[in-house]
């Protein structure tokens, strides 16, 4: 057992007992052990169990980068105020005002990676338990010789899950090289598709036109590809799990941009357009009334720009 098998250990353990799980539950419904579709069914079961244990994770990664690209401008400021300043107290200044600015708005640049590390483990934890089964050997858990064996049979429209690209390309089994590049083509798909649905619909247009932004749409096109090349040399049965989890992702981001778009973007002004439809009170008269003011009399924030909360005591303070 390497290094790397030992730190996962207690994970191994859990992804074991969830597949497990799954696999006994579709069993005990009358499907066969040894059926890809089981099997296929249990790692989706795995999927929702990880995914629905990170709602709170995934939910504070994507306001973490709306408050990321909320910052931009501000972030903008900040270079520009040091730009061509190399000398070690410049340096330390704008070190300092870039993190206050992190700490004003409640943010940092390693937060909406949060999600994918913590989902990392787990993808290596499998990749631990599925290998160990395509090698015929029982895991530390629940994946004992029968299940171990009822794996290594299991196929899907003929190509086996414990096999990999690399390995169908050269057993000549091409049903095997044409479903995992097909789910690795569906799985770039869905990794661009997840991210342009934050860029597009969820980022104001002030902050669409700063460096970071352009930064950001730079990497949109380059990320995704990142699995084409670890996509080759992991088992179809992983490529499944990963594409199960972009799924959820796509699901989840979407209710989220729907529910709490960031002020001033395309989505946040289609919500005001449903919300008055509906004769309900858009999010600016709800604010306004939190802050003991005539609704009715919110202005109407400028696109691209986020409107910003008035207190009653100023309010007053401004009408004299």
């Amino acid at each position: 057992m390497d290094f790397f098998e030992t730190i996962l250990w207690p994970l191994r353990w859990l992804v074991e007992l969830v597949l497990w799980a799954w696999h006994w539950l579709f069993t005990a419904i009358g499907m066969d052990p040894a059926s890809g579709v089981t099997w296929v069914l249990s790692i989706i079961g795995l999927v929702v169990v990880v995914r629905s244990a990170l709602i709170p994770v995934t939910v504070r990664q994507i306001k973490s980068q709306r408050r990321m690209m909320d910052l931009a401008p501000d972030m903008k400021k900040i270079q520009d105020k040091y730009k061509g300043k190399k000398d070690q107290f410049s340096r330390e200044a704008m070190s300092r005002e870039t993190m206050a600015l992190y700490k004003k708005h409640g943010t940092n640049p390693f937060a909406s990676c949060l999600p994918i590390l913590i989902q990392m483990p787990v993808f290596f934890s499998l990749f631990y338990v599925l290998r160990h089964a395509s090698e015929n050997k029982p895991g530390i858990g629940f994946m004992n010789e029968e299940l171990t064996q009822s794996f290594n049979a299991a196929s899907i429209f003929g190509a086996p899950l414990k096999m990999t690209f690399t390995q169908g390309w050269e057993s000549g089994n091409w049903m095997v090289v044409a479903l995992l590049g097909a789910i690795m083509v569906l799985m770039i798909a869905s990794q661009f598709f997840t991210q342009l649905q934050i860029m597009s619909k969820n980022v104001s247009d002030e902050t669409k036109n700063s460096p970071m932004y352009r930064q950001q749409k730079i990497l949109l096109y380059i990320i995704p590809f990142a699995f084409l090349f670890s996509g080759v040399a992991f088992p179809l049965a992983l490529n499944i799990y990963w594409f199960s989890s972009n799924l959820w992702t796509m699901g989840q981001q979407a209710i989220v941009i729907n529910t709490m778009p960031t002020p001033g973007s395309e989505a946040w002004r289609k919500r005001q357009e449903r919300l008055k439809a509906k004769g309900k009170m858009t999010d600016d008269e709800k604010r306004a009334k939190a802050l003991g003011q005539d609704p009715a009399a919110a202005p109407e924030p400028q696109q691209g720009q986020r409107q910003q909360p008035m207190s009653a005591k100023r309010s007053k303070k401004k009408n004299k």
